[in-house]
């Protein structure tokens, strides 16, 4: 019997400049008190489903690292860091709130930021991260704590039936590989927010 590889999607929680509308790409930003609550919402959800998880990827950017942390402690599984997991860099773009964005590029300012990281180039280094993963962990199921704007792109990629919607913050999207293709078993799930008020601890 063949037993499927997984792959549980996470973005990092949140910080001070996604609360503030503020791009952040590449600038290393850290987790605020919110995202660190959410972080641990996650692990209790994770911890009380009990799936077996045999460890965790992340982005070695500050707010994916942190998540993670929480996660692999939580968990007690191994955390690897992977610079190909970071987010699109943004060039010019990054720091900046949305009318700030519109006042120096136009509505349309995610064409024409000029020194940001392509689509194409996400998803290059994107499939050569899945697809070493699936060599080296065939059978397995693996955490990869991400961000937002590069999870959404390889996402799509990966798997065309998954709706385009904005993917919140500390959400959970599962993938499952049988015969050589992606299928989604969750997508964009926080259900670990809604059940326990992040404000009450």
């Amino acid at each position: 019997m063949t037993i499927a590889t997984r792959m549980g999607w996470v973005r990092h929680g949140i910080t001070d400049w996604n609360q503030q509308g503020k791009i952040q790409g590449v600038t290393d930003i850290p987790l605020n008190t919110e995202g660190l609550k959410q972080a641990r919402l996650l692990a209790d959800r994770l911890v009380v489903e009990n799936n077996v998880w045999n460890g965790i990827y992340c982005s070695d950017l500050e707010r994916a690292v942190q998540t993670s942390e929480i996660l692999a402690e939580r968990l007690g599984i191994p955390l690897i860091k992977d610079s190909r997991l970071r987010e699109r860099s943004f060039g010019s773009a990054e720091g900046t709130t949305e009318g700030e964005r519109i006042a120096r590029w136009g509505a349309d300012w995610r064409r024409l930021v000029p020194d940001q990281e392509s689509d194409d180039t996400i998803r290059t280094r994107g499939h050569h991260f899945v697809n070493e993963f699936t060599l080296k962990h065939q059978g397995e199921a693996w955490l990869v704590v991400t961000h937002g704007s590069f999870l959404a792109r390889l996402l799509q990629s990966l798997c065309t039936e998954l709706d385009d919607s904005h993917l919140r913050n500390v959400s959970l999207t599962v993938l499952e590989q049988l015969q050589g293709s992606w299928k989604p078993l969750l997508h964009n799930c926080t259900m670990h927010l809604t059940d326990a008020s992040i404000n009450k601890s």
